[in-house]
């Protein structure tokens, strides 16, 4: 992974697996992040080679979109999210792709969201009938819509640890009751805004992933990336009616093109290989063009 950069009035404090986060270079107890999204691209818990060329502006703008709707402009109730405006300009060598937020005591569970049976949700119930331990009726086939959304929460592990699904009761060993009813009516809330908004421009939102935080009022505030093409899976909503076939039914918007290929063509064990130019062209395309098709007035 290539160094963090260097930005004037910042300091780096730490590297995810696709985003460098920084605060500012003076002070101790910061109140507010900058948080860049590089080009680099996850799969399997691996970071690939190469990335993928203008995803961090991509996947910034689209978050940017998704917060504001999510702040009212969808005519839904404003939910808190972590943005803040800058006090200062943000640093040229990241603009585009960067966002100041507000310092949050983030919680450790994903809030994942699934509205579809495909992915290892798919794989689950062809084995046990089950989505994260969630009983299902028989008869489905990858990629049919469920019956109802299901919250299937996450633990985030410690850097270089796998997440782990768990069940509400964990969730609610972790956070409380209180707030573990309150992450999951949320994100089904946010589901099923974001849902609704998708089917507006021809798009199925399959699943999703969010990530919440408290603030210092104690106020539970949306946090991360918002329903992008890395958090989340979308589907062309045509093509899902009219496919005979799972690749036919699910055409995608997202990484899908990487895990595809890298799963055909690598036994997960070692180091991935290289994305050839081709699987990169074609995921910086649909990229884009998830972008244009949602943000299409």
């Amino acid at each position: 992974m290539a160094h963090p950069l260097e930005l004037p009035g910042w300091r780096h404090v730490y590297s995810g697996k696709v985003r460098d986060l920084y605060v500012p270079a003076e002070g101790d107890s910061p109140d507010r992040m900058l948080v860049v999204a590089s080009d680099r691209v996850s799969a399997f818990d691996h970071v690939l080679e190469p990335g993928i060329p203008g995803k961090g502006v991509l996947l910034t703008t689209l978050s940017l979109w998704w917060f504001g709707r999510l702040a009212g402009a969808d005519g839904g109730r404003s939910i808190p999210n972590h943005l803040v405006a800058p006090t200062e300009p943000i640093p040229a060598e990241v603009a585009g792709r960067s966002m100041v937020v507000r310092n949050l005591e983030m919680l450790p569970v994903e809030c994942v969201v699934r509205g579809y049976l495909t992915g290892s949700g798919w794989a689950e119930y062809r084995a046990q009938g089950t989505v994260c331990g969630i009983p299902l009726p028989d008869g489905l086939s990858d990629g049919d819509r469920l019956p109802e959304p299901l919250f299937t929460p996450a633990y985030k592990a410690p850097m270089g640890e796998h997440d782990e699904n768990i069940s509400f009761e964990q969730t609610v060993e972790l956070v409380g009751a209180e707030r573990a009813a309150q992450l999951r009516d949320l994100s089904l809330e946010i589901y099923a805004r974001a849902a609704r908004a998708a089917e507006g421009h021809g798009l199925i939102l399959a699943d999703t992933k969010f990530e919440f935080g408290v603030d210092a009022d104690g106020v539970l505030t949306l946090a991360d990336e918002v329903l992008t093409s890395d958090s989340s899976r979308y589907w062309d909503a045509e093509a899902w009616r009219t496919g005979t076939t799972p690749t036919e039914r699910m055409a995608s918007f997202d990484k899908q093109i990487v895990r595809d290929w890298l799963a055909a063509n690598w036994d997960k064990t070692g180091t991935p290989p290289e994305l050839p130019d081709e699987i990169v062209e074609r995921t910086a395309a649909r990229y884009r063009e998830l972008l244009q098709l949602l943000t299409a007035a």
